[in-house]
């Protein structure tokens, strides 16, 4: 009989596989970019899967694709920023600190224009 450890987390983890794009900075380094899809999400974090790994500890803003649209219209981002936590064998564990939505109105300025 095997025995399962218990789910400390107090988040539910969401398995959404959206496209995101990411920018890590480290005192002193250059910054990185990149392109990838998460893994999953919860409240207070996400982990997606990176080619090169990434360095533990440093800051990271991700700017995740939504799949729904503003007033069925507008194309939403989720803005997130944080702290890179785990990177092990590509996948990438992010501590977020904050996040918020971000709405592109481009139709409304293409408009006016």
């Amino acid at each position: 009989m095997s025995k399962t450890a218990p789910n400390r987390r107090t988040h539910g983890r969401y398995d959404l596989r959206l496209p995101l794009h990411y920018r890590v900075s480290v005192k002193g380094e250059t910054t990185r970019t990149g392109s990838a899809t998460t893994s999953d999400i919860s409240a207070t974090g996400l982990s997606f899967r990176t080619r090169k790994p990434l360095p533990v500890g440093a800051h990271i803003e991700i700017l995740i694709e939504w799949p729904a649209k503003y007033r069925d219209v507008d194309p939403m981002s989720l803005l997130v920023t944080g702290f890179i936590v785990r990177c092990d064998g590509g996948r990438v564990a992010v501590r977020m600190t904050s996040r918020k939505f971000k709405i592109t109105t481009a139709h409304l300025e293409s408009q006016t224009a």
